[in-house]
């Protein structure tokens, strides 16, 4: 049985923040702590910039001034996104009832082999170190 899909619309919303149904909270979690999350993540908030910035362009203006007036603000957006893109992911995850700290599975599942060898030569790390496990800045 397959994961329920959302479609054009529900995708459209579900990029600047909608909740989708929980019928597809599998598809979720792929979206936002899967591969790729970054590169889509990134792609989203790549446009709405764009769109903002476009009409500046209309104004007769040489292209060196059009990209004077737009490539700052819109490099600065990206830099924004791509800082807060960790953030902004677990919000989504708790939005849609699933555990925030699914956003670092892949570096997990990465480092696992290193975490297992330190395990092996030092003994598992404490309880009290638990909440070290997670990469929330709050």
């Amino acid at each position: 049985m397959t994961a329920a899909k959302p479609n054009l619309w529900q995708r459209i919303g579900y990029s600047y923040g909608k909740r989708l149904p929980d019928s597809m909270r599998s598809w979720v979690a792929r979206d936002l702590a899967g591969e790729g999350a970054i590169r889509r993540h990134m792609l989203r908030w790549a446009i709405p910039p764009l769109v903002v910035l476009a009409p500046l362009w209309l104004l007769p203006a040489s292209l060196y001034v059009h990209t004077e007036m737009t490539a700052p603000l819109y490099i600065w957006a990206l830099l924004i996104s791509l800082a807060l893109n960790k953030v902004w992911r677990r919000h989504r995850l708790a939005q849609h009832g699933l555990n925030p700290n699914l956003v670092d599975e892949i570096n997990r599942r990465k480092n696992a082999r290193m975490h297992e060898d330190y395990a092996r030569r030092f003994g598992p790390r404490p309880e009290s170190a638990e909440w070290q496990n997670n990469s929330s800045p709050f």
